[in-house]
């Protein structure tokens, strides 16, 4: 009786966990859809941007829904502050039906458009959109400041674990960059307190 070999052939072309790092077998392909790199190889972050202070929320080298992870942020910063936030200013994957009904809720105004189609006599604030824009922005200057000066551009360490600390060093540098900046603007005014100051003459 002979035995014959059997295989399934189907049309998928997703491997789940594929290595594409041998030294680095924790680096997944995330499909990001941009123009010119349309997947990334790398770790996937949410931070947040409160009162100028920068904080590293969520960390992972897999591909994930970050709208997933709002309420869980804004819980966090409930248990650490003791109020929750007057508004959110996130990108507009964060506005799904679920998070727009937490933040309605807990009396958060999370920014940008309405879900679906406008209603009839609805009349957008504008200027309010414009400026809630502009401060959103700053949190990509955070992303582009972490990679140009504090090393998030050059994670080159082997383990997980150290690459995610390296990512979380790269977060309190920005941290350490707003205190060096808050003693320069005050270093002046430290001088002319403490420093010895000659004596003045006026004639009039």
């Amino acid at each position: 009786m002979s035995s014959r070999n059997t295989c399934t052939i189907t049309n998928t072309h997703s491997v789940p966990d594929r290595i594409v790092s041998v030294s680095r077998p924790f680096v997944r392909p995330i499909v990001r859809g941009k123009v010119g790199k349309p997947v990334e190889f790398g770790a996937k972050l949410d931070i947040s941007v409160v009162d100028g202070w920068t904080r590293l929320e969520f960390c992972s080298f897999d591909a994930y829904n970050e709208a997933g992870n709002l309420p869980e942020m804004i819980e966090r910063f409930h248990e650490r502050e003791g109020h929750y936030l007057s508004r959110i200013l996130a990108d507009k994957i964060y506005r799904n039906r679920e998070n727009l009904s937490y933040c309605k809720e807990h009396g958060i105004r999370l920014s940008g458009l309405a879900l679906g189609r406008p209603t009839k006599g609805e009349t957008r604030d504008k200027a309010q959109d414009y400026r809630d824009e502009c401060e959103r922005v700053e949190v990509e200057r955070r992303f582009s400041l972490a990679k140009r000066k504090c090393g998030m551009w050059l994670v080159t360490a082997r383990l997980w674990e150290t690459a995610a600390h390296v990512i979380a060093m790269s977060v309190l540098l920005l941290k350490l960059r707003k205190i060096q900046c808050a003693i320069l603007q005050m270093l002046p005014y430290l001088m002319a307190l403490f420093l010895p100051q000659k004596n003045r003459a006026f004639v009039q």
